[in-house]
């Protein structure tokens, strides 16, 4: 079969394929797009006619690619991906200092250590505006491909997908922490993990790969927390270290303005979790804008010194 996809293609049916591919329903497809229902379907028709055949077969919740639906989206991503790359050299030969910078948080990194590499940047750069999109690896590492975001800031889990780079700047372990008060740190010898027995516990669940991550930690030190509280809120248990004689367990730079500020410690045990490296997400081959390669330098000192500090 004769195809004319050189000559027929356009830009508007890739991120059409795209959308359609991200949110597996053209109904989300055509809001992410800012496009009427019938003008996507007409879209995804004509990219059809061009292929010869279906690509997405229709179901009650949505639609699901086949295996042409897969072919012509990974084409569709690669070729989108390439296109941002090229925006950005030209921007960059340009001299260009991409006004706006705009960071994806994940959610430890938007709660820990993000603010304080904010506040060294803003006092360095008070002229720049930053915006801040908060959100779960996945949203985000498809924000980053669509250059809707600049960068993205937090755990680097175990590979950058194709078209992106990771740069370790931190690691995110998990520690045991308290007040600075606690009766824990006036113990005359060393903490064992026997000790962390005698008082309640606080953990966060901020996702459900980072519970699992603290739930193996604790296993991996022998330790058994009786009816530990569990939230979503960083404020809450915040306060309940500061209202009670509670511990908490996660990654120690969630707590680190505490750290830093002296209101909170790291409890000393004799055991340590798995590394968990964290930094930054880049889009390969394209070089930062002058704003968002400022801020990259920033964060990267300041998470260094914020590594040396929590460092056991």
């Amino acid at each position: 079969m004769k195809r004319q996809l050189q000559h027929e293609l356009k830009f508007r049916h890739l991120r059409v394929i795209d959308a359609i591919l991200s949110h597996e329903s053209i109904l989300q497809a055509a809001r992410a797009l800012g496009l009427s229902q019938p003008a996507l379907t007409k879209t995804l028709q004509q990219v059809e006619d061009m292929v010869g055949a279906r690509l997405f077969e229709r179901h009650v919740r949505g639609v699901t690619p086949n295996e042409y639906g897969r072919a012509v989206g990974e084409a569709a991503r690669r070729i989108l991906i390439e296109a941002t790359h090229l925006e950005d050299q030209l921007d960059a030969l340009d001299g260009s200092d991409g006004g706006l910078v705009s960071i994806g948080a994940l959610p430890i990194a938007a709660a820990g250590i993000l603010p304080g590499a904010l506040a060294r940047f803003q006092a360095a750069y008070p002229h720049i505006e930053v915006e801040v999109v908060h959100d779960r690896t996945e949203p985000l590492l498809a924000a980053l491909a669509a250059r809707e975001v600049d960068f993205i800031v937090g755990r680097l889990y175990e590979r950058a997908p194709d078209g992106l780079v990771r740069r370790a700047f931190y690691d995110e372990g998990i520690s045991v922490l308290a007040r600075s008060d606690h009766p824990i740190f006036r113990l005359n010898r060393p903490v064992c993990v026997g000790d962390l027995a005698d008082y309640p516990v606080a953990l966060p669940s901020v996702s459900q790969k980072i519970g699992q991550e603290i739930e193996a930690f604790i296993g991996s030190i022998g330790f058994q927390p009786r009816a530990p509280l569990r939230s979503s809120s960083m404020p809450l248990i915040r306060e309940t270290l500061y209202a009670s004689d509670s511990l908490a367990v996660m990654p120690t730079v969630m707590l680190v303005g505490d750290i830093m500020r002296g209101n909170v410690r790291i409890v000393l045990i004799p055991a340590k979790g798995a590394p968990r490296p964290a930094g930054v997400i880049l889009r390969s081959g394209a070089p930062l804008l002058k704003n968002a390669a400022a801020f990259v330098e920033i964060f990267r000192a300041y998470a260094e010194d914020v590594d040396r500090l929590v460092r056991p």
